[in-house]
């Protein structure tokens, strides 16, 4: 860790993480830690999607998906990207309407 870098609690979804940032992105990555933050609670909160480790990646997913299709971002695949996405959200949903009749 360089002079400058300094280590951080941050909580997101009720667990704490240390990370080790510059402080002079401290800010930007407060904003980071809110923005998944929210992102995690609407999927969680719509009900689809159920453990912190799936709705993790499905918010990383969309995150992803937010970000290769921001306009700028030229040499990206979208169409391959967004059929990979609901290929994903489909095995998603079967996988969690398997485990639904378990209980």
């Amino acid at each position: 860790m360089n002079a400058d870098t300094k280590s951080m609690d941050v909580t997101i979804m009720g667990r704490e993480f240390r990370v080790a940032c510059p402080e002079h992105e401290q800010p930007a990555l407060l904003a980071s830690v809110d923005y998944l933050e929210r992102r995690m609670r609407e999927i969680r909160d719509s009900g689809k999607v159920i453990g912190i480790e799936r709705i993790a990646i499905m918010a990383a997913l969309y995150i992803a998906h937010e970000h290769l299709t921001a306009p700028g971002y030229d040499d990206f695949d979208v169409g391959d990207f967004r059929r990979r996405i609901r290929s994903m959200q489909a095995t998603i949903d079967r996988a969690m309407s398997e485990q639904d009749s378990l209980f």
